[in-house]
């Protein structure tokens, strides 16, 4: 069973930053992954993604400009960089992964625990 390990959350400032990590046990290369996050109370939310290849990205709106996603496959990692935080953004971060690119953020076949980022001062 494939299941990512995510990394990196913690409390941070408005205006901060923190970087994202999320890390599977092999052959990452070949999965595309998103960075999903559920906020209190609300339902899950796809942030950003990522195509296997590394060569496309995408992001909701209200991330665009301040959030970055990437990847080293020769790690077995993406990461999510995440700058200008807002209280908003507050959440648990899931990293998810699958075989097929394009899938809606409910859909991803493997997911990790999750790791939680709060944005508060």
């Amino acid at each position: 069973q494939l299941q990512p390990v995510e990394s990196g959350g913690g409390l941070v400032q408005p205006g901060g930053s923190l970087r994202l990590s999320c890390t599977a046990p092999q052959l990452l290369e070949l999965y595309a992954v998103g960075w999903v996050r559920q906020a209190p109370g609300k339902e899950r939310e796809g942030v950003s993604c990522i195509t296997s290849g590394g060569g496309s990205t995408n992001y909701v709106d209200s991330v665009k400009g301040r959030f970055t996603i990437s990847r080293d496959d020769a790690k077995n990692t993406v990461y999510l960089q995440m700058n200008s935080l807002k209280p908003e953004d507050t959440g648990v971060y899931y990293c998810a992964l699958d075989p097929e690119d394009g899938v809606t953020a409910d859909k991803y076949d493997y997911w990790g625990q999750g790791t939680q980022v709060t944005v508060s001062s």
